[in-house]
């Protein structure tokens, strides 16, 4: 297995299926019934990515390089997403959307079937 803890995975990937289903409900906000899981979510999400970079920046080369640089770019847009003061279900789309989130993970699903990075 790779460097990268199965929890930071865990936390990725079913953050983006809560995501998935955030987008659907066409909120205007996080504030609300459920609303607020949305920002617990996205934090644990934020931790999760903040670890891989931090466990792996130190190694060098190979794919380590570009899960780090993938991880680095989708915390940006998580920590760009927490830093809003309503967290809409349009915006939430358009994270789950967004390229470097969608590259962190097919780098995760790749990482876990994989015994070395």
């Amino acid at each position: 297995m790779s460097q990268v803890s199965p929890e930071n995975i865990e936390a990725i990937e079913a953050g983006y299926e809560f995501l998935l289903a955030y987008a659907a409900q066409g909120r205007e906000s996080d504030s609300g019934p459920g609303g607020s899981e949305v920002r617990s979510i996205l934090v644990s999400m934020q931790e999760a990515t903040g670890n891989i970079v931090e466990t792996l920046a130190a190694t060098s080369g190979g794919f380590s390089a570009v899960l780090v640089d993938d991880a680095r770019k989708s915390l940006a847009a998580l920590d760009l997403v927490l830093a809003q003061s309503s967290i809409s279900s349009e915006l939430v789309d358009n994270l789950n959307a967004s390229i470097h989130l969608r590259a962190l993970l097919t780098d995760l699903f790749l990482v876990s079937e994989a015994d070395t990075l």
